[in-house]
């Protein structure tokens, strides 16, 4: 594979977008154990499920960077390689969030599940989104995608709306990235570590505390 593709291309079972951020994302993990990449932002010790079944973005972008925090218990520090995702603007179609807390006194686990988006018509709607990923499955579409370029130039800054670096968030100027200027991933099941936007549209939203582990897959 060439280190640009243009034009629609299309991918199943979207693995962290493709193989090389894999590789990618692995090479962070190493540049931080070397010393070469600072920690770049703060994550609770859980992480959480999303599946949807549409996102549609504008200006997509995706860089390796790492997460790092506590524990769920708080005593141990812990980092986590990811492959940040990010949209100018996105609109989400049924989408299911969810996150499981653990051996909760007198009720054992305990499951928070949210759901929004659920009509087709009225879906969540973001914008400067982010989503710092650690595993996703999809089918995934892209529009004029640039495959290997340097993190550093991630902003198309002759493209109204483009959007680069997550702010708070650091990656290697020279390090790998990729951008397009539209992605439509379907059939979405991802756990990621942190989910940030610049405004956050629930319609429908609903949010339920279930006892024992329940997920949105």
């Amino acid at each position: 594979m060439g280190s640009q593709v243009r034009g629609g291309t299309r991918w199943k079972r979207f693995a962290l977008v493709m193989v090389p951020s894999v590789a990618a994302t692995a090479a962070v993990g190493i540049g931080l154990a070397q010393g070469a990449l600072a920690a770049s932002f703060s994550v609770s010790g859980q992480s959480f499920k999303v599946s949807t079944d549409r996102l549609e973005g504008e200006n997509f972008v995706q860089y390796g960077s790492v997460a790092v925090g506590k524990d769920i218990e708080g005593e141990k520090d812990q980092a986590h390689a990811v492959a940040v995702s990010g949209f100018s603007d996105a609109k989400i179609t049924n989408m299911c969030q969810s996150v499981v807390t653990p051996k909760v006194p007198f009720l054992g686990n305990v499951s928070l599940m949210l759901n929004a988006g659920t009509n087709p018509k009225k879906p969540v709607v973001a914008t400067n989104l982010y989503l710092d990923v650690a595993e996703l499955d999809a089918d995934a579409d892209f529009e004029n995608i640039d495959i290997g370029v340097a993190a550093g130039s991630l902003k198309k800054e002759n493209k109204p709306g483009s959007i680069g670096i997550q702010p708070g968030t650091q990656a290697k100027q020279g390090g790998f990235a990729q951008r397009a200027d539209k992605a439509v991933l379907t059939n979405v099941k991802q756990t990621a570590w942190a989910t940030t936007a610049g405004t956050f549209k629930l319609s429908d939203l609903k949010l339920r505390l279930h006892t024992g582990v329940k997920e949105c897959f």
